[in-house]
Order: C-alpha cells, then structure tokens, then sequence
C-alpha cells in the first residue's frame, strides 16, 4: 500500500530536551512510513541547526528550523523547562510553525512552550502529571487536566509525560492512516493499543505509598485480582497479618480503608474501559469487581464526580482525547 499523500512531520528540539519525547513519537511515525510506504518524511529541526545535546548527555543531529511546508508540528519536552524563560526566538518560530501546519502537538513538557507562545490559550491541555499544577498557575486561561494521557483540542495536541507522546502519536497516526495501520504501528513497537486519551496518568499505588513491603504487597494483590472479592480477610492473608494489625497498618500507611482504596483501584481501571465504549458499563463493573453497573455508577460519582455514561458521552464527543 502506497499512501497519496506524504505528510512532513516536523519535530522541534532544543538544548536539554527529553530524548524520549522525540524518539517514541519518532519511532511510531517511522514505523507507520514502513507499514504505509511514502505516508510520512521527517525532520529533526533546532533553531540552530547541528548537534543538540538532550538532558541525557545524547546528541542528536538538527536542522536549522523552517516553518514552511510542515503538516504536522510536534514540540518535544524539557524536563526543566517548568523553571526556564522561553527565548523571544523559540516563541516567534512556534507560533510561525504553528501558523503554517495542519496540527500542532506537544509532548510532556514541551506544553510549557506552546502555553509560552499563546497557542493554549482558551484551550484543554495536558502535560507531565507533576506539574500539571504549575502550567495552570503559570497561564490561567489555560484549562489543565492533569488526568489525561493526551488531549486533542481544535488541533493542537498535548500529551502527558514521556511514554504518552507515543499514544498520542498513534492516536495522529488513526487519524491520518486509519485504526488498522495505527494498530500495526502498536504492534511493532509492542505496545499497548492504545491507551485512551482519557486514561489516568498514573496509578493509584503511586499515591497509596504505605512504606510497608507488606501493605505495598497488598496493594499489588489487589490491583492484579481486582474482579476477586478482596475481603479485608483476604487481604490481611497475603500481608501475612491479622485483619487488625492489617487494617491497622493500612490506615496508618495509605491514610484510608482497605475497602476505600480497593473502590479507588476498580474505578481507575474502569475509566479507560467506559470512555473506550466497546463494552457494556455491566460488563465493566463485573470485570473490575464492582456487584453491578449500578455500584460501579455511585463510585464514579464519589471518586470522580462524574457517572460513567457522563463520561462515556464527552469521549465519543472527542474520541481522541
């Protein structure tokens, strides 16, 4: 299959960007031109042109940045770049770029420098779960949602930190070539097809930190069998503890029941599954361990705030995020 068009896509880096913000995407690109012959050509551009050195010591070859003739413009990230003054240069040629491209889209950090240019102004965006708090103090006419994995707001892509560039760039990829093709791309770079804008961040274990092995070991349990009936007994069991010095080490090591932070665990694993839409919200809850959609409804609500079908509704109104 030869594509009838080829789309340039052009990837903007500078001293100290993420490496992986711009190999992932990269990769996911490159490998949908292998699939689909002629769909995509690249360029690597810097302001400077030549070798940019990423924030891991790795150089990389650059053109000197030209904002003529680019269909798809992505920004990759700079783990700094929270605390740095964006140069009046880097500015005036995103916006120029930005002016010239079909689609526009950032990686992790790299939403600091489309905020900087004014191009998320009025806009949803996310980037890094760390310091989605800082982009909104930073531009307030901004509206951050530090939950999601990416977000597609009237053609200008953010995504959230690292790994998620390459979600959304198969989510670019559907867009341009088709499911099927992204799906392929997915494969070969064995990943997980793919993860829906809407998808949390990050875990819930990561914020449930109980500095015990044996509550973390708990934990880990009940995430892998969370369609199990996980009984604080149960639990207790595979923390090698009575169900009082279990549920007491708990609540002193998570700040919260067992029977809370396991309501948490099925509702984190249940939203990606309700605004995929492929399945009954029923389905879901039995799969997750909730007693019935009905359960799983009066969660979502205390969890989130929102019901599943609300939630279900807005990601068919904006499938890609």
């Amino acid at each position: 299959m030869i594509s009838a068009v080829q789309r340039h896509v052009a990837f903007f880096i500078y001293p100290n960007f993420n490496l992986i913000d711009l190999s992932g995407p990269l990769d996911a690109f490159a490998a949908a031109a292998d699939i689909v012959p002629e769909s995509y050509r690249f360029t690597v551009m810097s302001l400077e042109g030549g070798e940019i050195e990423s924030w891991s010591g790795a150089k990389v070859n650059s053109e000197v940045a030209v904002p003529a003739g680019i269909d798809t413009f992505v920004i990759v990230g700079d783990p700094k770049m929270a605390e740095r003054n964006v140069p009046i240069e880097t500015i005036a040629f995103i916006r120029a770029a930005a002016a010239e491209a079909r689609r526009t889209a950032s990686v992790c950090m790299g939403a600091f420098l489309l905020a900087a240019s004014g191009l998320l102004d009025g806009r949803r965006a996310t980037t890094h779960w760390r310091f989605a708090a800082k982009l909104q103090a930073m531009y307030p006419t901004i509206r951050v949602d530090g939950d999601r994995i990416f977000i597609n707001e009237r053609g200008v892509w953010t995504s959230a930190g690292m790994t998620a560039g390459i979600d959304m760039a198969l989510a670019l990829i559907e867009e341009d070539l088709g499911r099927e093709t992204s799906r392929a791309v997915a494969r070969m770079l064995v990943v997980y097809y793919r993860r829906p804008g809407g998808q949390m961040q990050h875990s819930s274990l990561l914020e449930l930190d109980p500095g015990s092995d044996r509550i973390r070991s708990a934990l880990i349990f009940a995430r892998e069998h969370l369609s199990d009936s996980l009984s604080v007994e149960r639990l207790a069991e595979v923390a090698c503890l009575s169900v009082r010095q279990f549920s007491r080490a708990f609540v002193a090591g998570t700040g919260m029941t067992p029977a809370k932070a396991i309501e948490r665990l099925r509702v984190e694993a249940a939203r990606p599954r309700v605004e995929d839409g492929q399945e009954t919200l029923d389905a879901i809850a039995h799969a997750v361990g909730f007693a019935d959609a009905e359960r799983m409804r009066q969660s979502f609500i205390r969890i989130l705030g929102y019901a599943p079908r609300a939630l279900r509704r807005a990601a068919q109104k904006t499938p890609t995020g």
